[in-house]
């Protein structure tokens, strides 16, 4: 019995081992069951329609944009794209060679290509290359049955109708990074375009639109059988922007060609709205509609004076004489010195022991605000900045809107310097000399502005004290012009009386004989008031004894101005980057005048 007792119990034992086995093994298949069908039911779901369903994407239209009159700046043509699904490609390196040998490019190009999509299913179409040829859709064509993991797609192209002439207004698009796929939160995939200059990108959202797309049943082969569903496209939005294009062509035409550098920038001082913005040297945007190559970046980035860069928001320029305007407004309003006050001028004057020149080396004898103004004497703001000091230069210069952004909607503007006594200590470690206000006086030293800002700047003078917020789009949200010193009646009452004297004196700058604007702007008829600028690249020794300076080393020159006096309609601002002085200005400035007047007396449709 004890025989029986134990083989029986051993038995038992290992049929409950085995029991525990079988159901062991049970709870591992139902895992596994779990894990494939919940957890990657969608992946293999969308594995297994794959075989049957392809997914076609339907591309948004991008958002058109046109000019103030309704004239398209730029707009979308179709184009061929390559696609690959790489879940059918027997050998890969084999597809990719064909790919590159059908578009001209090397495979080694083709397969670094498609790291980009490493994080991309398989079975998922990735872009190989835009813009085929009729000849090259006929090859891919032909090859079907040998490489069915190619598609042809056809896509929307971007085409900017004036090239250069708007490049760093509108921008251009670019394929999107990994970082900005992620923060896209799924509005975005590898491969996709969005902007990434001007108003492409600031306005990027609002363009894009949001794509739709095709379902179809395809045979073992990849041939269409059937549409299965469809989700349609979502156009962008269109934009109609504050420019106009008669005069944004004009203004690019007189910074067109060797050695024109600088920028131009008109806007209308009632409301902010932009009327043309240009900066040179420019680059061709449609360069960047398709997949850019190593060789053209390379001859891009190399070209001379950065024509990639902003001038007219990202690049910083002393005002030279363009800021006595502040400096006018400030001492009027301030009481620091009367309307009819005079200083003599011999061409030089000594200041803190030290001597300070003219830039008319005979003077201008003894002169007063008004005549200061139209003739730029330099005596007279080196003492009017001696009384102000650099603190209330420096308030003055942030009321009319330097030293901060202007909130343009373009992205990438610079803030410019104001300097004072803070700032010497925050970024010099050292205190701020009062010798240095000299220079500030007259717009030399370490006060910097942008072309946008020196608008801005102008604007406050001729609107009667109110800041404007540039802007490139009708309708945006940008506030209403903004009174200066709103919250104080009396200093209003004095600023708006400052003002008035300071846009006497820049009329006569344009419109009296003895004007420095007289002889390169005046135009009869019109209503021009104007502050030349010139500003010192290089030390004066070296531009007196130098007869032909190289570029390099040329004064640059401002003009800034608005029109028509009594009631302005539009601020125009030429700086020449090393243009030899503000001559260099002046005649754009005329030129663009005479362009606005034609514009604005030409009948207006009914």
């Amino acid at each position: 019995m004890k025989v029986v007792r134990e083989y029986r119990d051993d038995l038992v034992q290992r049929v409950r081992l085995l029991t525990y086995g079988v159901a062991g093994l049970l709870v591992l298949i139902a895992a596994g069951f779990w894990f494939v069908q919940i957890v990657q039911g969608d992946y293999y779901r969308e594995l297994a329609d794959n075989n049957r369903l392809r997914k076609l994407p339907i591309q948004a239209p991008r958002g058109l944009m046109l000019d103030r009159k309704g004239r398209i700046l730029v707009e979308n043509i179709p184009a061929y794209n390559l696609m690959i699904d790489r879940s059918r490609s027997a050998n890969l390196r084999r597809s990719l060679e064909f790919a590159g040998e059908v578009l001209g490019r090397p495979a080694a190009d083709m397969t670094a290509l498609m790291e980009r999509y490493r994080g991309t299913a398989d079975f998922k179409p990735v872009l190989v290359g835009e813009n085929l040829s009729l000849s090259q859709v006929a090859r891919i064509g032909v090859s079907n049955l040998e490489h069915p993991e190619f598609e042809v797609e056809v896509q929307n192209f971007r085409l900017y109708r004036h090239g250069a002439q708007t490049a760093h207004v509108l921008g251009y698009l670019g394929e999107a990074t990994t970082d900005e796929v992620e923060a896209a939160g799924g509005r975005l995939a590898g491969g996709d375009l969005v902007g990434k200059k001007g108003l492409e990108r600031r306005y990027d959202a609002q363009l894009r639109g949001r794509d739709g797309e095709r379902v179809v049943v395809v045979d073992s082969r990849g041939q269409l059988l059937e549409e299965y569903g469809k989700q349609p496209a979502v156009p962008g939005t269109n934009l109609t922007l504050t420019l106009d294009l008669d005069l944004q062509e004009e203004a690019a035409h007189w910074l067109d060609g060797p050695e024109k550098v600088g920028a131009i920038v008109a806007l209308d001082p009632r409301n902010g709205e932009i009327l043309a913005l240009v900066s040179s040297p420019s680059f061709n945007s449609n360069l960047f509609s398709r997949r850019l190559q190593a060789d053209d970046w390379k001859a891009l980035i190399e070209e001379p004076y950065n024509p990639l860069q902003d001038r007219a928001l990202q690049n910083t320029y002393s005002p030279g004489s363009t800021f006595k305007m502040v400096m006018a407004t400030a001492g009027l309003t301030e009481g620091v010195v009367g309307e009819h006050d005079r200083v003599f001028c011999p061409g030089y004057t000594v200041i803190y022991n030290h001597p300070f020149r003219c830039w008319r080396k005979e003077g201008h004898g003894s002169v007063d605000l008004h005549s200061a103004i139209e003739h730029s004497c330099d005596v007279y703001f080196y003492h009017l900045g001696q009384k102000l000091g650099i603190e209330r230069i420096a308030r003055y210069a942030r009321l009319f809107g330097l030293g901060s952004p202007t909130g343009v909607d373009v992205e990438g503007e610079k803030r410019g310097v104001v300097p004072d006594q803070a700032w010497s200590l925050l970024t010099r470690k050292a205190p701020w000399y009062p010798g240095e206000t000299i220079s500030v006086a007259i717009g030399q030293g370490p006060v910097l502005l942008t072309p946008l800002q020196m608008a801005v700047m102008t604007a406050v003078v001729a609107n009667g004290g109110k800041r404007v917020v540039p802007h490139l789009v009708r309708g945006a949200a940008v506030p209403p012009p903004q009174p200066v010193g709103a919250g104080d009646p009396e200093f209003r009452q004095r600023l708006e009386r400052a003002l008035g004297v300071v846009r006497q004196g820049l009329w006569a700058v344009v419109n009296d004989q003895g004007g420095t604007a007289y002889g390169t702007v005046h135009l009869d008829g019109a209503d021009i008031a104007g502050k030349t600028g010139s500003v010192q690249v290089v030390a004066q020794k070296v531009r007196t004894e130098a007869k032909n300076l190289p570029f390099q080393y040329r004064d640059h020159g401002w003009f800034t101005s608005f029109a028509p006096v009594a009631d302005p309609k539009i601020v125009l601002v030429v700086f020449a980057e090393h243009g030899g002085g503000s001559h260099g200005a002046t005649p754009i400035a005329k030129a663009l005048y005479e362009k606005y007047l034609a514009l604005d007396r030409r009948p207006q449709p009914s």
